[in-house]
């Protein structure tokens, strides 16, 4: 019997491990938000849904000029995140008539070109460990 709780033991040890080693998590921050209103959108992607639908989201208050995130249980791979600051709390980033951002936004890598945020510029890999990131609007 104790033969059969120490093989089980061991199994669940090196079975929690694999899995935990294998699930990261991503932590996000916007470290120059202009105000304090509203919350700041965070979206995790891949290249294959890239501005599309999101592995992840998630939204912080503004404390400060900071918003931080964290998206949990991602695996290895190759990642992007874009967020925005929705400034007046309607959940959703506003345009004008002309189709130009009216909330500031950002991208990992703070590569901002004209035009939307490119994957390829925002790209980051996710390895053996945690990251974290500062964006910048």
């Amino acid at each position: 019997m104790k033969t059969i709780i120490t093989i089980l033991s061991v199994f669940t040890f090196f079975f929690s491990e694999k899995t935990t080693a294998q699930q990261h998590q991503i932590t996000a921050s916007v470290v120059n938000v202009t105000s304090n209103k509203g919350k700041v959108y965070f979206s995790l992607y891949t290249k294959e849904n890239f501005r599309k639908k999101p592995l992840q989201t998630a939204n912080a208050i503004i404390v400060d000029g900071k918003s931080t995130v964290v998206f949990k249980n991602v695996p290895k791979g190759e990642y992007a995140i874009l967020c925005y600051h929705d400034k007046n709390d309607n959940g959703t980033m506003d345009f004008d008539s002309y189709g130009r951002p009216l909330e500031n936004y950002g991208a990992t890598n703070n590569v901002m070109n004209f035009g939307p945020p490119q994957f390829d510029n925002a790209k980051f890999m996710l390895k053996d460990k945690n990251r974290s990131f500062d964006i910048r609007f």
